[in-house]
Protein backbone atom coordinates (compact mmCIF):
# COMPACT_ATOMS: atom_id res chain seq x y z
CA UNK A 1 0.00 0.00 0.00
CA UNK A 2 0.84 3.65 -1.06
CA UNK A 3 2.05 5.99 2.29
CA UNK A 4 0.68 9.50 1.85
CA UNK A 5 2.23 12.51 2.80
CA UNK A 6 0.66 16.11 1.99
CA UNK A 7 3.16 18.88 0.74
CA UNK A 8 3.56 22.11 1.80
CA UNK A 9 1.98 24.45 0.13
CA UNK A 10 -1.23 22.33 -0.03
CA UNK A 11 -2.22 18.76 -1.55
CA UNK A 12 -1.20 17.59 -5.36
CA UNK A 13 -3.50 18.57 -7.67
CA UNK A 14 -4.51 15.26 -8.15
CA UNK A 15 -4.14 13.02 -5.51
CA UNK A 16 -2.61 9.78 -5.98
CA UNK A 17 -4.70 6.41 -6.03
CA UNK A 18 -3.78 3.60 -3.15
CA UNK A 19 -5.41 1.31 -5.40
CA UNK A 20 -2.82 0.70 -7.17
CA UNK A 21 -1.14 -2.91 -8.62
CA UNK A 22 2.02 -4.09 -8.88
CA UNK A 23 3.23 -6.92 -10.96
CA UNK A 24 6.51 -8.78 -11.84
CA UNK A 25 6.61 -8.66 -16.23
CA UNK A 26 10.10 -10.05 -16.06
CA UNK A 27 11.76 -12.21 -13.90
CA UNK A 28 15.37 -11.89 -15.35
CA UNK A 29 16.79 -11.68 -12.65
CA UNK A 30 19.46 -8.78 -14.20
CA UNK A 31 22.37 -8.30 -12.00
CA UNK A 32 21.86 -4.63 -12.66
CA UNK A 33 18.49 -3.37 -14.61
CA UNK A 34 18.38 0.23 -15.37
CA UNK A 35 16.97 2.83 -17.55
CA UNK A 36 13.49 0.87 -18.25
CA UNK A 37 11.84 3.69 -21.51
CA UNK A 38 8.73 3.38 -23.08
CA UNK A 39 8.86 3.97 -26.86
CA UNK A 40 5.70 5.34 -28.26
CA UNK A 41 6.70 4.67 -31.78
CA UNK A 42 6.63 1.11 -31.24
CA UNK A 43 4.89 0.67 -28.45
CA UNK A 44 7.48 -1.40 -26.58
CA UNK A 45 10.12 -1.04 -23.33
CA UNK A 46 12.99 -1.09 -23.68
CA UNK A 47 15.41 -1.42 -20.55
CA UNK A 48 19.47 -2.59 -19.68
CA UNK A 49 20.98 -5.02 -17.89
CA UNK A 50 24.16 -2.91 -17.51
CA UNK A 51 26.19 -5.46 -15.75
CA UNK A 52 24.97 -8.01 -18.27
CA UNK A 53 25.87 -6.09 -20.83
CA UNK A 54 22.36 -6.82 -22.75
CA UNK A 55 19.62 -4.61 -23.89
CA UNK A 56 16.08 -5.52 -23.72
CA UNK A 57 12.57 -4.69 -24.79
CA UNK A 58 9.34 -6.45 -24.29
CA UNK A 59 5.47 -5.00 -25.29
CA UNK A 60 3.98 -3.40 -22.46
CA UNK A 61 2.71 -6.21 -20.86
CA UNK A 62 5.72 -8.10 -20.60
CA UNK A 63 5.41 -10.55 -23.64
CA UNK A 64 7.44 -10.73 -26.99
CA UNK A 65 10.40 -10.15 -24.68
CA UNK A 66 13.77 -9.51 -27.16
CA UNK A 67 17.43 -9.32 -25.73
CA UNK A 68 20.62 -8.07 -27.19
CA UNK A 69 23.78 -8.54 -26.45
CA UNK A 70 26.13 -5.19 -25.78
CA UNK A 71 30.16 -4.86 -26.44
CA UNK A 72 30.66 -2.99 -23.29
CA UNK A 73 28.33 -2.44 -19.53
CA UNK A 74 25.69 -0.08 -20.70
CA UNK A 75 25.25 2.74 -17.99
CA UNK A 76 21.81 3.92 -19.82
CA UNK A 77 20.17 4.70 -23.12
CA UNK A 78 17.68 7.07 -24.75
CA UNK A 79 14.98 7.60 -27.81
CA UNK A 80 16.46 8.58 -31.11
CA UNK A 81 14.66 11.00 -34.20
CA UNK A 82 15.84 7.97 -36.75
CA UNK A 83 14.85 4.71 -33.99
CA UNK A 84 17.96 4.53 -32.91
CA UNK A 85 18.97 4.46 -29.36
CA UNK A 86 21.62 6.51 -27.82
CA UNK A 87 23.55 4.71 -25.35
CA UNK A 88 26.03 5.81 -22.50
CA UNK A 89 28.27 2.79 -22.24
CA UNK A 90 30.89 2.51 -19.70
CA UNK A 91 34.16 4.28 -21.94
CA UNK A 92 31.80 6.29 -24.19
CA UNK A 93 28.96 7.55 -26.28
CA UNK A 94 27.33 5.53 -29.52
CA UNK A 95 24.14 5.14 -31.21
CA UNK A 96 22.90 1.94 -31.30
CA UNK A 97 20.24 -0.06 -33.54
CA UNK A 98 18.50 -2.71 -32.56
CA UNK A 99 17.76 -5.23 -35.16
CA UNK A 100 16.80 -9.13 -35.97
CA UNK A 101 20.23 -10.22 -36.36
CA UNK A 102 21.76 -8.02 -33.53
CA UNK A 103 22.62 -5.02 -32.49
CA UNK A 104 24.79 -2.37 -34.58
CA UNK A 105 27.09 -0.15 -32.64
CA UNK A 106 27.89 3.58 -34.08
CA UNK A 107 30.62 4.91 -31.96
CA UNK A 108 30.97 8.41 -31.34
CA UNK A 109 33.71 8.96 -28.58
CA UNK A 110 34.56 8.88 -24.54
CA UNK A 111 33.69 12.34 -22.98
CA UNK A 112 36.41 11.60 -20.50
CA UNK A 113 39.15 9.37 -21.54
CA UNK A 114 41.79 10.29 -18.90
CA UNK A 115 40.19 9.15 -16.17
CA UNK A 116 40.04 5.36 -15.80
CA UNK A 117 38.53 4.97 -12.41
CA UNK A 118 34.91 6.54 -14.15
CA UNK A 119 32.22 4.85 -16.21
CA UNK A 120 29.31 6.64 -17.77
CA UNK A 121 25.89 5.84 -15.77
CA UNK A 122 22.60 7.32 -15.62
CA UNK A 123 21.71 9.53 -18.88
CA UNK A 124 18.72 11.22 -20.05
CA UNK A 125 17.52 12.97 -23.02
CA UNK A 126 15.95 16.72 -22.21
CA UNK A 127 13.07 18.13 -24.48
CA UNK A 128 15.57 19.66 -26.76
CA UNK A 129 16.97 16.67 -27.88
CA UNK A 130 20.44 16.50 -26.10
CA UNK A 131 21.37 13.76 -24.23
CA UNK A 132 22.81 14.15 -20.64
CA UNK A 133 25.30 11.17 -19.21
CA UNK A 134 27.07 11.60 -15.74
CA UNK A 135 29.76 9.17 -14.86
CA UNK A 136 30.58 7.17 -11.70
CA UNK A 137 33.35 6.53 -9.38
CA UNK A 138 33.61 3.06 -10.15
CA UNK A 139 35.17 2.15 -6.23
CA UNK A 140 32.64 4.53 -5.23
CA UNK A 141 35.21 6.50 -3.06
CA UNK A 142 36.54 9.43 -4.75
CA UNK A 143 34.90 12.60 -6.38
CA UNK A 144 35.87 12.39 -9.67
CA UNK A 145 32.94 11.65 -11.54
CA UNK A 146 31.61 14.66 -13.78
CA UNK A 147 28.08 15.58 -15.35
CA UNK A 148 28.68 15.48 -20.00
CA UNK A 149 26.05 16.74 -22.00
CA UNK A 150 26.00 15.15 -25.90
CA UNK A 151 24.66 17.60 -28.75
CA UNK A 152 22.97 16.40 -31.80
CA UNK A 153 26.16 17.60 -34.14
CA UNK A 154 28.00 14.55 -31.06
CA UNK A 155 30.66 16.78 -29.59
CA UNK A 156 29.99 17.16 -26.01
CA UNK A 157 30.61 19.29 -23.10
CA UNK A 158 31.61 18.57 -19.80
CA UNK A 159 28.89 20.92 -17.56
CA UNK A 160 29.70 20.13 -14.09
CA UNK A 161 32.09 17.89 -12.32
CA UNK A 162 33.27 16.93 -8.60
CA UNK A 163 30.68 13.97 -7.90
CA UNK A 164 30.85 10.34 -6.54
CA UNK A 165 28.08 8.54 -8.62
CA UNK A 166 26.07 10.22 -10.95
CA UNK A 167 22.25 9.51 -10.78
CA UNK A 168 18.32 11.03 -10.67
CA UNK A 169 18.81 12.65 -14.23
CA UNK A 170 14.91 14.08 -14.98
CA UNK A 171 13.75 17.31 -16.66
CA UNK A 172 10.45 19.41 -15.61
CA UNK A 173 7.72 19.18 -18.21
CA UNK A 174 8.66 22.71 -19.60
CA UNK A 175 12.54 21.35 -20.20
CA UNK A 176 13.25 24.45 -17.76
CA UNK A 177 14.82 22.82 -14.82
CA UNK A 178 16.76 19.96 -14.56
CA UNK A 179 17.17 16.82 -11.85
CA UNK A 180 20.62 15.59 -10.60
CA UNK A 181 21.64 12.84 -7.67
CA UNK A 182 24.91 12.53 -6.61
CA UNK A 183 23.61 8.91 -4.80
CA UNK A 184 26.48 8.07 -2.50
CA UNK A 185 26.34 11.26 -0.55
CA UNK A 186 22.83 11.15 -0.16
CA UNK A 187 22.12 14.92 -1.91
CA UNK A 188 19.69 15.59 -4.91
CA UNK A 189 19.96 18.84 -6.96
CA UNK A 190 18.23 20.87 -9.24
CA UNK A 191 19.59 23.41 -11.69
CA UNK A 192 18.24 25.94 -14.00
CA UNK A 193 18.52 24.88 -17.50
CA UNK A 194 18.47 26.89 -20.32
CA UNK A 195 16.20 25.31 -22.91
CA UNK A 196 18.26 27.47 -25.97
CA UNK A 197 22.25 26.76 -24.81
CA UNK A 198 21.75 23.54 -22.57
CA UNK A 199 23.91 25.50 -20.00
CA UNK A 200 22.89 24.74 -16.83
CA UNK A 201 23.12 27.55 -13.58
CA UNK A 202 22.08 27.95 -9.89
CA UNK A 203 22.69 24.46 -8.81
CA UNK A 204 21.00 23.89 -5.53
CA UNK A 205 19.98 21.16 -3.07
CA UNK A 206 16.66 18.97 -3.85
CA UNK A 207 16.70 16.09 -1.79
CA UNK A 208 18.95 15.32 1.14
CA UNK A 209 17.72 11.37 1.02
CA UNK A 210 19.53 10.39 4.74
CA UNK A 211 15.77 11.37 5.74
CA UNK A 212 14.54 8.14 3.52
CA UNK A 213 15.72 4.86 3.70
CA UNK A 214 17.56 4.17 0.30
CA UNK A 215 18.97 6.80 -1.75
CA UNK A 216 17.77 8.07 -5.13
CA UNK A 217 18.92 5.68 -8.22
CA UNK A 218 17.10 6.37 -11.33
CA UNK A 219 13.99 8.90 -11.56
CA UNK A 220 11.76 10.38 -14.10
CA UNK A 221 9.02 13.04 -13.95
CA UNK A 222 5.33 13.07 -14.01
CA UNK A 223 2.51 15.39 -16.34
CA UNK A 224 2.11 16.87 -13.89
CA UNK A 225 6.04 18.10 -12.80
CA UNK A 226 6.67 15.33 -9.36
CA UNK A 227 9.87 13.77 -9.24
CA UNK A 228 9.34 9.78 -8.78
CA UNK A 229 12.59 8.05 -7.63
CA UNK A 230 13.61 4.78 -7.29
CA UNK A 231 15.40 4.62 -3.76
CA UNK A 232 18.16 1.83 -3.98
CA UNK A 233 18.33 -0.20 -0.84
CA UNK A 234 15.24 1.30 0.55
CA UNK A 235 12.88 -0.95 -1.18
CA UNK A 236 10.31 1.57 -2.77
CA UNK A 237 9.74 4.22 -5.56
CA UNK A 238 8.70 7.69 -4.13
CA UNK A 239 7.33 10.37 -5.06
CA UNK A 240 8.32 14.05 -4.54
CA UNK A 241 6.78 17.70 -5.43
CA UNK A 242 9.02 20.20 -7.44
CA UNK A 243 10.12 21.58 -3.86
CA UNK A 244 11.26 18.09 -2.95
CA UNK A 245 8.63 17.50 -0.32
CA UNK A 246 7.82 13.30 -0.15
CA UNK A 247 3.80 12.96 -1.72
CA UNK A 248 3.65 9.09 -1.49
CA UNK A 249 5.88 6.01 -1.51
CA UNK A 250 5.33 2.89 -2.76
CA UNK A 251 6.89 -0.10 -0.90
CA UNK A 252 8.48 -3.58 -3.45
CA UNK A 253 9.45 -6.85 -2.85
CA UNK A 254 12.70 -5.88 -3.70
CA UNK A 255 15.06 -4.04 -1.74
CA UNK A 256 17.28 -2.47 -4.88
CA UNK A 257 15.17 -1.15 -7.17
CA UNK A 258 17.60 1.44 -9.72
CA UNK A 259 14.96 3.31 -12.34
CA UNK A 260 11.35 3.92 -12.77
CA UNK A 261 9.62 5.65 -15.85
CA UNK A 262 6.08 6.05 -16.88
CA UNK A 263 5.14 3.84 -20.52
CA UNK A 264 2.19 2.34 -21.35
CA UNK A 265 -0.68 3.43 -24.00
CA UNK A 266 -1.62 5.36 -21.66
CA UNK A 267 1.98 6.58 -20.56
CA UNK A 268 0.08 5.52 -16.50
CA UNK A 269 1.92 2.55 -16.02
CA UNK A 270 5.18 2.75 -13.24
CA UNK A 271 7.73 0.66 -14.64
CA UNK A 272 10.78 -0.21 -12.43
CA UNK A 273 13.85 -1.98 -13.08
CA UNK A 274 15.99 -3.52 -10.20
CA UNK A 275 19.41 -5.08 -9.07
CA UNK A 276 20.71 -7.93 -7.72
CA UNK A 277 24.44 -7.51 -8.00
CA UNK A 278 25.02 -6.16 -4.38
CA UNK A 279 22.81 -9.19 -2.57
CA UNK A 280 24.43 -11.93 -0.52
CA UNK A 281 22.73 -15.34 -0.85
CA UNK A 282 20.34 -14.70 1.77
CA UNK A 283 19.28 -11.85 1.01
CA UNK A 284 18.67 -13.45 -2.66
CA UNK A 285 16.40 -16.29 -0.74
CA UNK A 286 14.77 -13.73 0.99
CA UNK A 287 13.96 -11.69 -2.24
CA UNK A 288 13.07 -14.03 -5.41
CA UNK A 289 11.95 -11.33 -7.44
CA UNK A 290 15.33 -9.08 -7.08
CA UNK A 291 16.43 -8.48 -10.52
CA UNK A 292 13.42 -8.16 -11.69
CA UNK A 293 11.06 -5.38 -14.01
CA UNK A 294 7.79 -4.94 -12.42
CA UNK A 295 4.66 -2.51 -13.76
CA UNK A 296 2.61 -0.70 -11.56
CA UNK A 297 -0.77 0.48 -12.38
CA UNK A 298 -3.92 2.25 -11.31
CA UNK A 299 -1.46 5.17 -9.60
CA UNK A 300 -3.54 7.71 -11.14
CA UNK A 301 -0.41 9.47 -12.49
CA UNK A 302 0.45 9.71 -15.73
CA UNK A 303 4.03 10.23 -17.50
CA UNK A 304 4.93 11.93 -20.29
CA UNK A 305 6.41 10.93 -23.81
CA UNK A 306 10.14 10.15 -23.63
CA UNK A 307 12.13 13.09 -26.27
CA UNK A 308 14.37 11.77 -28.59
CA UNK A 309 18.17 12.53 -29.48
CA UNK A 310 17.89 14.93 -32.28
CA UNK A 311 20.01 13.30 -35.16
CA UNK A 312 20.62 15.86 -37.94
CA UNK A 313 19.09 15.81 -41.18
Amino acid sequence: MALERQPAGGAPSRPISRDHSLNCLWRGPARLGESPLWDTRRNRLFWIDCLGKSLWSTNADGSDPRAWDMPDLVGSIGLCEDGRLVVGFARGFALVTPGQGGAEVDWIGDPDPDNPGTRLNDGKVDRQGRFWCGTMNMDFTATNAALFRLDPDRTWARIDDGFTVSNGIAFSPDGARMYFSDSRVDRSYQYDLDRATGQLSNRRAFLDTTAYEGRVDGATVDAEGCYWAALFSGGAVARFDPDGTLMQKIDLPVSCPTMCSFGGPDLDILYVTSATFVLEDDELAQQPLAGALFAIEGLGAQGLEEPRFAIPG
